[in-house]
């Protein structure tokens, strides 16, 4: 069974910067293909960004130069790297793994404010 568990988000000023982690309980993170989602109240969830199991990477349209999506395949851990934050990347930040079947973190709050 597959466990993810998010970390990283808070607080931070506009222009400022984050650093989401995601840590994968259970087996084979290598060959999942794995993504950052994104959702606030009353909207449906957002993709932002996915790497796939051989390391290639895609972003949404909102996070395109500006966040950066890495893994660590010897650690079980996926990232987001955020700069530039905005207002609006403020929103719950989710991890999602895929391969013969999907699973969700629980999230974690983003909120970019002065």
């Amino acid at each position: 069974q597959v466990q993810l568990v998010e970390s990283g988000g808070g607080l931070v000023q506009p222009g400022g910067s984050l650093r989401l982690s995601c840590a994968f309980s259970g087996s084979f993170f290598s060959l999942y293909d794995m993504a950052w989602y994104r959702q606030t109240p009353g909207n449906q969830r957002e993709w932002v960004a996915r790497i796939t199991s051989s390391d290639g990477t895609v972003y949404g349209d909102s996070a395109k130069g500006r966040f950066t999506i890495a893994r660590d395949n010897t650690k079980n851990m996926l990232y987001l790297q955020m700069n530039a934050l905005k207002s609006e990347d403020t929103a719950v930040y989710y991890c999602h793994a895929i391969r013969d079947r999907e699973y969700w973190g629980q999230g974690t709050q983003v909120i970019v404010s002065s």
